[in-house]
C-alpha cells in the first residue's frame, strides 16, 4: 500500500526544529563538511529559487536579523551581487557585528563591497523582490516591534518574498505566527521540512514551500527523529487489482448514517463518496422524511428508514454524522449506533453533527477502530478550547483528540493532520476550493469505503484523506478554485483509487 522507499526520503519526513539544530552539525561532520558550508550551500539555494522566481529582477531587498538566518542572508545577497544584482541588506542593528558562522558570512558580504543599511520601506518600492532572513527557527516568544514594523511594511508591499526556512515571525513547529508574520511567495525550508509549514495559517504563510537537504540527507536521516510523515499521493502504490473470483459481497457492506429531516444531501454525497471509492454495497439509514429524496437518482444506494438494528446487524463498518442534526431522533440513532460498533468491534467513521453529538457526552465510547473528522470548530467543541486554541496548535489539538477519544482524529483544514496516538501524517494535498459544502460528507464516504474493503483505520486515514485533497487538486487544475462542488469529486477519486 505504502512505497517503503519514497517514504524513508527527507521528502516525507518533517522535524521539529530542535531536532535540527541538535542534529544538523554531527549530520554536517560525518558528510564531510562545516557548519559554514551549509550556510554557503543554503544562500546559495536561496539565490537559485530567487532566479527561478523573478529571472529578470535586477533590484534585490535582502533583509537580515542577528543569528545564522543572517547569515544565509548575507550569503544570498552575495551571491547576487556577483551575479550583477544591485543589492540592499537592511539590518535592524546596521553597526552589529554577527558572531559565529554568521559573522563569516556578514565580513565576506563586507569585503565583496555590500554594505549594511537600516530599513526604509521606501525600499520595497525599488526592489523586485525581498529575501526575507530577519528571523529563523529559534523564536518561541513574540517578536520584537522593530521586527514586527519591519514585517508589516513587508506584507503591506506587493513585492514578493522569498523566506528562508521559515517565514520571519513563523512557529517552525506549530505554524503559529508569533505576534507578527510574513506572508512568503516562497519559503526555502533547509535540512528538514518544519511541520509549522504544512498545515494551517503557517501553510498560508510560507507560500510555496521548496526543500533543500544541503548535501545532508543521508547522514541527518539516521541522526534524527522525525516529528510526522508528509503524505503525498505518490507514496500510496494502491489498492491493486482486483481477484477475477470475486463479488459484490468481497468489498465490504458500508452502512451511512444520517440525513435528518431537510439533510438529505449529506448523506447522499457520502454514500455516493463511498460506492466511487469501491465499497461493494451501501446501504443509507435515514429519517423517513428524507428516505425518497436520497435514494432518488442513485439507485444502486440502498436506502432504509426502518429497522436500525437490522442494518447495522448487516454492516461490516458505519459511517455516521452526515446531515445527522441534534435533535432526539438524532441522539437515539447515535446512541444505537455507537453500542453496536463498541459491543461487535465495528469500524466506524465519525462525522458531522455526530461529532457534536459525541462532544456531549460525560464519558468517551471505548471504540477500537474508530476514525473522527473534525474540522477546528468540531474539534474545539470536542475538547472544550476555542477555535482559534485548535488553530493555533493545530498538532497539538490534534493529538488531544486522539487521545481522549482513543481514535483516529483527522483535523480537516489547510494540511488535514491524521493523529492516531502514535504517529502523526500531514496531508500535502488539498486547496482553498474544497472549502465548500459537502466536501466532508464525501471524505467520511471515502474513508468509510477504504475500511469496508479491509484497510485498517491508520492506512484508509491516510490514504483517504491523501485521494481526497488529490482530487480537490486535480479538479483546481483543470477549473480553477472557484465554483467547485463536493459531487464534482466523484470522478476524480474514482480515477485515482483505480492508478
Amino acid at each position: 500500500m505504502l512505497d517503503t522507499q519514497l517514504t524513508t526520503s527527507l521528502s516525507y519526513k518533517l522535524f521539529r526544529a530542535d531536532e535540527v539544530r541538535n542534529n544538523e552539525q554531527e549530520a554536517a561532520s560525518q558528510s564531510g563538511c562545516e557548519m559554514f558550508t551549509l550556510m554557503e550551500r543554503a544562500g546559495e539555494a536561496v539565490f537559485r529559487q530567487c532566479q527561478h522566481l523573478l529571472p529578470n529582477t535586477d533590484v534585490y531587498l535582502v533583509l537580515v536579523g542577528q543569528g545564522n538566518n543572517a547569515g544565509d542572508g548575507y550569503i544570498a545577497a552575495s551571491y547576487a551581487k556577483q551575479a550583477g544584482k544591485q543589492v540592499h541588506v537592511c539590518a535592524v542593528e546596521p553597526q552589529r557585528t554577527l558572531d559565529g558562522d554568521a559573522g563569516r558570512a556578514q565580513e565576506r558580504w563586507l569585503e565583496a563591497g555590500g554594505t549594511i543599511e537600516r530599513f526604509d520601506a521606501a525600499l520595497l518600492n525599488k526592489a523586485g523582490l525581498v529575501i526575507d532572513a530577519l528571523l529563523g527557527t529559534g523564536i518561541n516568544t513574540y517578536i520584537r516591534n522593530e521586527f514586527a514594523e519591519i514585517i508589516d511594511a513587508v506584507n503591506q508591499s506587493d513585492t514578493p518574498v522569498v523566506s528562508i526556512d521559515v517565514p520571519s515571525g513563523l512557529d517552525a513547529d506549530t505554524g503559529q505566527s508569533m505576534g507578527r508574520c510574513i506572508q512568503a511567495t516562497v519559503t526555502v525550508t533547509l535540512v528538514g521540512i518544519k511541520p509549522g509549514l504544512t498545515t494551517g495559517a503557517g501553510k498560508q504563510s510560507c507560500g510555496r514551500l521548496v526543500f533543500e537537504d544541503l548535501g545532508i540527507s543521508k547522514a541527518f536521516g539516521q541522526l534524527a527523529r522525525p516529528f510526522a510523515s508528509w503524505l503525498d499521493i505518490q507514496q500510496f502504490i494502491g489498492l491493486g487489482p482486483r481477484d477475477v473470483h470475486s463479488h459484490k459481497g468481497s468489498y465490504g457492506r458500508l452502512l451511512c448514517v444520517g440525513a435528518n429531516r431537510g439533510t438529505a444531501g449529506a448523506i447522499r454525497l457520502a454514500g455516493e463518496a463511498a460506492l466511487r471509492s469501491g465499497a461493494g454495497m451501501v446501504r443509507a439509514y435515514v429519517h423517513e422524511s428524507s428516505a425518497v429524496q436520497v435514494s432518488a437518482g442513485r439507485p444502486e444506494l440502498m436506502v432504509t428508514s426502518e429497522g436500525l438494528e437490522q442494518a447495522l446487524e448487516w454492516a461490516s463498518c458505519v459511517v455516521i454524522g452526515p446531515g445527522l442534526g441534534q435533535d432526539d431522533w438524532a441522539q437515539f440513532t447515535f446512541e444505537t449506533v455507537l453500542k453496536h460498533c463498541q459491543s461487535e468491534q465495528k469500524p466506524v467513521v465519525i462525522d458531522a453533527d455526530a461529532l457534536n453529538l459525541l462532544s456531549r457526552q460525560a464519558t468517551a465510547y471505548t471504540l477500537n477502530d474508530c476514525i473522527l473528522t473534525p474540522h477546528a470548530g468540531e474539534a474545539s467543541r470536542l475538547l472544550g478550547v476555542s477555535v482559534e486554541d485548535v488553530e493555533g496548535e493545530r498538532f497539538n489539538y490534534a493529538k488531544q483528540c486522539a487521545q481522549r477519544y482513543h481514535a483516529t482524529c483527522v483535523l480537516k483544514g489547510a494540511g488535514t493532520i491524521i493523529d492516531n496516538e502514535t504517529s502523526v501524517a500531514v496531508c500535502r494535498h488539498g486547496n482553498p476550493a474544497m472549502a465548500t459544502a459537502g466536501s466532508g460528507d464525501v471524505l467520511s464516504g471515502i474513508l468509510g469505503a477504504l475500511l469496508a474493503q479491509g484497510l485498517s483505520t491508520e492506512m484508509a486515514s491516510r490514504y483517504g484523506v491523501t485521494l481526497h485533497a488529490k482530487a480537490g487538486d486535480e479538479l483546481a487544475e483543470l477549473y480553477g478554485q472557484r465554483g467547485m462542488i463536493a459531487s464534482d469529486l466523484f470522478d476524480a477519486v474514482r480515477v485515482l483509487i483505480n492508478q
